[in-house]
C-alpha cells in the first residue's frame, strides 16, 4: 500500500467498525422469544412499521449501486446513464399494485419467500424451485456490486496491492458482513439502514451545493461534460456519449427503464424487506413514500457530470481504466480529507445494508424452496433457520466469485445481468397475484425460454474490456432497434407461457391445487392461517 490517505482511511474504518457493532447489537433489538425461526431471523419478526420499512427498503434498493454504478454510467456515456431515474417512477405504481397483495397472502399462509407463494398458488414444487434458483442466481451479481463499491473507495484511499493483497479488503468486508448477518438476521440491516441513509443524504446535499462552487457552477459543469463526451472513444472511434439521448438510444433508454421496473420489487431482497412489514398498509404507504429516493438518485447521477468536468478526476479514471472510480476520485480531489472520509464511509455502509438483506433473501429461498421442499419436508423452524444462516455465508462467497471473475470497469452490468434473470419470474409472481389463468407448465416453459434466451444473448455481448457479458443491451428481433435483453426475454417468456397454457388446457392436463383463496390477497395482520410454529403450513408435503 502506497500513499494511503490516513485521515480518510481512519474515518472510514471508524464508521465501518461502528455499523458492525450496530449489526451485532441488532440481535437484541425488537427480538421475539427466539431468533431461531425464519419469521424472526429472516423477516425481523414480521413487525416493522412504516418508518422502519421505509429506511429498510430505501437502504435495500438504493445502495453502492446508487453511489458508484449510476454516476459511472453517466461519466462513461452521458444521458444514457439517467435511465435509472425514470424507472423508479414506473416501478412504484407496480409496487403499489402487487406489494400489498403479496404481503397479505404471505402473512396469511406463513410464506417467507415469493417462491413459497408460487408453489402454493400453482401447486407446483418444480415451478417454486425454478423461481427460487433464479432468485439466488440473480442475487450473486447484485451482492458482488456492493462489494465492488467498497473496493472502489479503498482503492482511491490508497489501499491497493497485487495478488491476494489487492482483494483482501473484499474478504474483510465479507467476513464482517457474514458475521453480523449470521448473528442478527434481518434486524442488522434494518438498524444499520438508519445510519446509512443519514450519511448518504448528508453527503449528497453537501456534494450538490459544494462541488459546483469548485467547478465554475452548473453552466461550466455541463459545458465541460458535453465537450468531454463529444471526444471520440479510442476503442470505438465514436463519441463516448451526449448530454441528450438520441434517436439511436431511445429504445435502449426506454427498455432499460421499463425492464428494470418489472424487476425492482420481485427481486428476493425487495420481497424480504416488504414481507418484514407488520401491516398491509405499511406496503401501500411505502409505495407512495419511496419515490422520494428517486430525487436522490437523480442528484447522484449528476455526480457523473461533475466528475467529467474535473480534469484531475478524468485523468485519474483514464489512468486506472475504470469509470467506477469517478465518484470516489471526485470526492477525494474536491472534498477536504475529513469529509471525503465521511463520503467514503457512506458508500461503504451503503454497501453493507443491501448485501446483508440480499444474502438473507437468497438463503431463505434455498432453505424454504430447496431444503425443506425436497430434502427435509419435516424440518423444524430451528433447523430451517440454521440452514438459512449457513447458506447466507455461501451466498456471499458466490458473490465474491462474481467480483473476482468479472470485469468491473462498468459495475452496473453486474446488476443488469441479474435483472435479465429475475424479470423472468414476473409472470409467476406479479401476474399470479391477480390471476391463475396461466398454467404452471406454461409458466415453467416460459421461464425456461426466457432464461435461455436472456443468458445466451447476454453472454454473446462484447465490450472493449470483455468478450462476454459486456452489455445488457442487444438487437431486438424483428424491431431493428437495440434494447434491454431482459425485456425481450420477458416477451418471449410470455408468448411461450400463453401458447403452452393453451396446449395443456386442450390436453386437459391437471392444473394443480391452488391453496390460496380470494380473501387471502386482501387480508391484514391477525388473519394468518399457518401457525407460527409451523412456518411451512400446508406447503410441506405438497407434490408436483
Amino acid at each position: 500500500m502506497k500513499d494511503v490517505n490516513g485521515v480518510e482511511l481512519t474515518i472510514f474504518i471508524v464508521f465501518f467498525a461502528a455499523v458492525t457493532v450496530v449489526g451485532f447489537a441488532a440481535a437484541r433489538w425488537r427480538r421475539g422469544q427466539t431468533i431461531m425461526h425464519l419469521d424472526e431471523w429472516g423477516l425481523g419478526g414480521r413487525s416493522f412499521g412504516t418508518f422502519i420499512t421505509w429506511f429498510l427498503l430505501g437502504g435495500d434498493l438504493y445502495s453502492a449501486y446508487t453511489f458508484i454504478a449510476v454516476p459511472s454510467a453517466v461519466f462513461a456515456g452521458g444521458a444514457m446513464g439517467f435511465w435509472s431515474v425514470p424507472y423508479g417512477a414506473i416501478a412504484y405504481p407496480i409496487v403499489f399494485l402487487i406489494g400489498p397483495r403479496l404481503w397479505s397472502v404471505a402473512q396469511r399462509h406463513g410464506y417467507v419467500t415469493a417462491a413459497d407463494f408460487v408453489r402454493g398458488r400453482y401447486g407446483s414444487r418444480s415451478l417454486g424451485l425454478a423461481i427460487a434458483l433464479t432468485g439466488i442466481l440473480a442475487m450473486m451479481p447484485y451482492i458482488a456490486l456492493q462489494l465492488v463499491g467498497i473496493q472502489a473507495v479503498l482503492t482511491v484511499m490508497g489501499v491497493s496491492g497485487s495478488g491476494w493483497a489487492k482483494d483482501l479488503p473484499l474478504f474483510i468486508a465479507f467476513a464482517l458482513l457474514a458475521a453480523y448477518t449470521y448473528t442478527s438476521g434481518l434486524r442488522a440491516p434494518a438498524l444499520i439502514s438508519f445510519v446509512k441513509d443519514a450519511l448518504i443524504y448528508i453527503v449528497i446535499i453537501v456534494a450538490i451545493v459544494y462541488i459546483p462552487t469548485k467547478l465554475g457552477g452548473w453552466d461550466g459543469i455541463f459545458d465541460k461534460s458535453a465537450a468531454a463526451l463529444a471526444k471520440p472513444n479510442p476503442a470505438t472511434g465514436k463519441p463516448a456519449g451526449s448530454l441528450f439521448t438520441s434517436d439511436m438510444t431511445h429504445w435502449a433508454y426506454g427498455t432499460l427503464a421499463l425492464g428494470s421496473s418489472l424487476a425492482l420489487f420481485i427481486y428476493p431482497h425487495s420481497v424480504t424487506g416488504a414481507l418484514a412489514a407488520g401491516r398491509r398498509d405499511v406496503i401501500r404507504r411505502n409505495a407512495a413514500l419511496l419515490p422520494a429516493y428517486s430525487l436522490l438518485l437523480g442528484l447522484l447521477a449528476l455526480l457523473g457530470y461533475m466528475a467529467l468536468a474535473h480534469p484531475g478526476v478524468v485523468a485519474a479514471v483514464k489512468h486506472a481504466g475504470n469509470p467506477q472510480l469517478a465518484v470516489p476520485e471526485l470526492f477525494d480531489q474536491v472534498f477536504p480529507d475529513w469529509f471525503a472520509g465521511v463520503a467514503f464511509a457512506a458508500i461503504g455502509v451503503g454497501a453493507l445494508v443491501p448485501a446483508a438483506i440480499m444474502s438473507i433473501a437468497a438463503s431463505n429461498l434455498f432453505t424454504r424452496n430447496v431444503y425443506t421442499s425436497f430434502i427435509r419436508p419435516d424440518a423444524t423452524p430451528e433447523e430451517e433457520t440454521r440452514v438459512s444462516q449457513l447458506v447466507s455465508l455461501l451466498v456471499k462467497l458466490g458473490a465474491l466469485v462474481f467480483v473476482l471473475g468479472f470485469d468491473k470497469s462498468l459495475a452496473i452490468n453486474l446488476q443488469l445481468l441479474g435483472g435479465i434473470w429475475v424479470v423472468q419470474t414476473f409472470p409467476a409472481i406479479g401476474i399470479g397475484l391477480y390471476t391463475r389463468w396461466l398454467d404452471r407448465w406454461g409458466l415453467l416453459a416460459g421461464w425456461a425460454a426466457g432464461m435461455a434466451y436472456g443468458t445466451y444473448t447476454a453472454y454473446d455481448q462484447a465490450s472493449p474490456t470483455q468478450s462476454h457479458f459486456g452489455s445488457p443491451l442487444a438487437d431486438i428481433p424483428f424491431v431493428g432497434h437495440t434494447g434491454y435483453i431482459a425485456l425481450t426475454a420477458f416477451v418471449l417468456n410470455m408468448v411461450v407461457a400463453v401458447v403452452v397454457t393453451l396446449v395443456v388446457r386442450a390436453l386437459k392436463v391437471p392444473a394443480g391445487r391452488d391453496e390460496t383463496s380470494a380473501g387471502d390477497y386482501t387480508a391484514d395482520a391477525g388473519d394468518r392461517l399457518a401457525a407460527p410454529e409451523d412456518p411451512a403450513g400446508e406447503l410441506t408435503g405438497q407434490s408436483a
